[in-house]
């Protein structure tokens, strides 16, 4: 069998980047977040609703989202959507949907 060759610095650079999305994902608030938003695409004040999160800590956890570009925001008169602009983080959500939210009859644990 043939060794398999890897850049030593590649490896390095998407370890750091994927510590880096994991510790984002790691606070409840922001993965309860990601979690409704891997679902559509919501206004604040339906995320406010939905989880219970209230105003200031949601716009801080949103601000930190934001900031670590996993999701954006449109605006449409007075509301702000968001929705998740990550393929990395939607795939670890789908994956985190089987293996915690889903049993093997399909329904929430």
């Amino acid at each position: 069998m043939q060794a398999v060759s890897f850049d030593l610095e590649k490896m390095k650079t998407s370890a750091a980047l994927a510590c880096r999305l994991l510790k984002v994902m790691s606070n409840p608030d922001r993965l309860m977040l990601l979690c409704q938003l891997s679902q559509s695409e919501k206004r604040v004040g339906e995320l406010e609703e939905i989880l219970g999160i209230v105003q200031p800590t949601l716009s801080q956890q949103l601000t930190v989202l934001r900031e670590e570009e996993l999701v954006t925001t449109r605006r449409e008169g007075k509301n702000i959507y968001y929705q998740i602009a990550s393929p990395q983080a939607m795939a670890i959500m789908a994956v985190m949907y089987e293996q915690f939210c889903n049993n093997n009859e399909g329904e929430p644990v």
